[in-house]
Parts: structure tokens; sequence; C-alpha cells
């Protein structure tokens, strides 16, 4: 892109600014900033004056899951169901891998922290296990897409080339990134985390799917024969990942998606809720579950909504190609974001001080005409690390990985 179009395209969006030291920056860093702002979707600032309009909810009703009763009773179709699909190459996984373990205390991708006590055992090395373990069982490899971001690409690829890709077969592995969006003030005027560098973030897990589709992922996917694609996220170390009692029982009941599924340990735990919204598959954040919701029971006198999802979804690529096709809604998340100030000094706020924007895949969800929700037990696949301590932590995941047999 030209210097013009650069200028052109910025006053499009009333974003003049991000150019205002570029005659202060050396020659590669001025065509840097040019690339950037050719690629950055500015569209997605139109999303502060839609704000109330998205995050509105339709009417909330329960959706049922299939219980770990009825899954036992049906263990051994559903899973010669999954591992049929597997060997035939039809199932693939996405890794959604494009955060950084700074909660964790490292300045590195989530993935190469070392969970480890005895010895190093990172968090991408469990995943890559549990996958390993499916894969030896069907006797074939499963592609697998690992999605990074702009912030942690190198890095990731780096790391898995030299642990070996933890045994995996390289040629079953495939990188891409994933799209950024802009970060804005309240006022949706776009930061500059650099003088000649936009502020960025990763675009939400929403926007796994079109980012391989960017990146001709998904056209190598389906030239591989993948027609299901089981997209998990990188932090829960004891996640079973291309389970075939969980790919058969989707296909046995017809549906077009899945979600694992936990009893939540409270009402208000931080996990969205699997449910209906307008009669159609969804799932409701914690944060807007009503206390209303929360008290409401079911045909059997339980809680409606006392099943969390875990960021462990199947999808038909069909569907997934159909989804694409329509504007996901944008979510606008209130960040702590680092930026120049005015007088161009780089500052790293107390506070949130900015949106950034984001797809979920909760919408991707929704967009669907059926999901199965599926439980699966607590302790033996839910062991997310969030923080390096308390809840959700290195600390919690660590005793379970202990729990189930598994030596750090």
């Amino acid at each position: 892109m030209r210097e013009v179009e650069a200028r052109n395209k910025l006053a499009k969006y009333s974003q003049q600014h991000l150019m205002q030291y570029y005659d202060s920056l050396d020659e590669n860093g001025q065509a840097e900033l040019l690339t950037q702002i050719e690629n950055t979707d500015f569209e997605v600032l139109n999303s502060l004056n839609q704000q109330s309009v998205m995050e509105s909810k339709g009417t909330i009703t329960p959706l049922a899951a299939m219980e770990i009763d009825e899954i036992e009773a049906n263990k051994n179709q559903f899973e010669e169901i999954g591992l049929q699909a597997i060997k035939a190459g039809t199932v693939g996984a996405v890794l959604l891998a494009g955060g950084m373990g700074t909660r964790l205390g490292s300045d590195a991708p989530k993935g190469v922290y070392d969970i480890g006590l005895t010895r190093p055992v990172f968090i991408f090395q469990r995943l890559i296990e549990n996958l390993l373990e499916v894969v030896n069982r069907a006797g074939a490899w499963i592609p697998l897409y690992i999605m990074t971001s702009d912030k942690n690409h190198k890095a990731t690829v780096s790391f898995f080339e030299q642990k070996e890709y933890f045994g995996y077969q390289k040629e079953s592995v495939t990188f891409f990134m994933q799209d950024m969006a802009p970060a804005s003030d309240y006022n949706g005027k776009v930061f500059l985390e650099e003088k000649g560098k936009i502020s960025t973030s990763p675009n939400g897990n929403g926007g796994w799917y079109s980012s391989m589709h960017k990146w001709g992922v998904a056209r190598k996917a389906a030239e591989q024969g993948v027609k299901w694609l089981n997209v998990f996220a990188v932090d829960n170390v004891l996640q079973r990942i291309a389970d075939p009692c969980f790919i058969g029982a989707v296909l046995s009941r017809q549906c077009v998606s899945g979600a694992k599924v936990v009893r939540k340990n409270a009402p208000d735990e931080k996990v969205g809720s699997i449910c209906l919204e307008d009669g159609k598959p969804s799932i409701v954040e914690y944060y807007d579950l009503t206390p209303e919701l929360m008290d409401a029971k079911d045909e059997k006198g339980e809680a409606a909504y006392n099943f969390g999802v875990i960021l462990n979804y199947l999808f038909h690529t069909e569907s997934l190609d159909e989804i694409i096709k329509k504007q996901l809604p944008l979510h606008v998340v209130e960040k702590k974001i680092a930026c120049l100030d005015e007088a161009g000094n780089q500052i790293s706020p107390e506070k949130p001080n900015g949106y950034k924007y984001e797809q979920l895949v909760l919408d991707m969800i929704h967009e669907l005409d059926s999901c199965l929700p599926f439980e699966v037990v607590r302790n033996r696949e839910f062991a997310p690390i969030k923080n390096r301590t308390g809840i959700d932590s290195v600390e919690s995941a660590r005793e379970l990985c202990k729990e189930n047999g598994i030596i750090l």
C-alpha cells in the first residue's frame, strides 16, 4: 500500500492520527506501518455504535445435555462410530494457542509454560500426549491445526520444532495465525502501540475458522478429507481431544455441532452455560445469567442451566462454511491496553483505558440448528490454567493431573 492510499483509508475511518509519526520512521518502519494499515479491518469500530443491539439476548430456555449415564450405556457404540470417522480421515483438531502466559508471570506463549514438578511438563506437551492416545488407538494420524497470533507465532513454531513435536507427526501439523483487530480508546480512536505500530489484539476465539480460511488452511483441511473439526483451547491440560466417544455421540445424534460440558460447581461459576436462545442452541455467559435463570429448575427438579462449556467443540465443516458467509457479532470488551500517550510516551495503564473487539465461539454455536451438549467428568477433563495460584490455576491443574495419575 502506498502512503497516499493509507492516508485515504485512515481518513475514511477518522484514524489519521495513526500516521502522526510516519515521517520520523526509517524506510522499513514506514513500510511496516503501511502494511499494517492495509491489513487492519477498521470496520470493527462500528461495533461501538451497535453495542446495545449486539449484547441483547433473546429468550433463554434450557437445552438438555447428554448426561454421563446415557453416555456410559452407549459408550461402545459411540466409540466405534468415532474411531471409524478418525480412521477414515474425516476428523481434524484445532488448537487455539494465540495467547501469552502473562497472567502466569511469563512473556512466552502460554503453551510453553512448564507445569512439571520433578520433570519438564509443558502445557503443549500435555495436549499432544492426550491427542496421541487417540492416534495410537485409532492407528491413524489426526490433522492438527494450531492457531497462533502475531505475538507468539515464531516462538510457538520454534518451540514445537525444538521439542520435535513431542512425538507427533510433523507432516500432520499446520500452523496459522489468528486475525488481529485494532484496539481503541472509549471514543473509537485506535491506539498506537509504538510510533510505527498500531495497537492490535487477537479477534477472539470466534475468529478461528475465518483465520483458517484466510491462511488457506480450511482449504487444506477440505483437500485432506476433513469433515469435522474439534476445536479446543490451549489452557485445559486434561481435556480429551478428538475423543471418539464424543465424536460418535454427535454423529449418531445427527447434530452439526457438539459441546463438551461439565456440571458447574456453583450457579455463578465463571463459565458459559449451554442453553437455547430463541429456540436455537446458544451459550449464555456467566455475567448474563440472571438470578432467575440461576434458580430455574428443569423437569427433573435440577438446575436448568447447570452445564458449563469448557471450550471443546465439534463442528461440521459444511456448517462452518455457512457461518463465515455471515458477520458474527463483535463483542466490545473493556481492557487495559498498553499504548502511546499524547506525548508519544509508552504507558502501561493500571486500569482499563479502552476497548478490544472480539468474535466469540458462542455466537458460532447460535448460528447452527443443532448442538449436542456432551457431559464429561469434571475432574477427568477440566483443568484450566488461568492464573498462577488459586482457582483455575497452575496449582489446581497440578493437583488434578496427579489425581489422574499423570506424573509431573
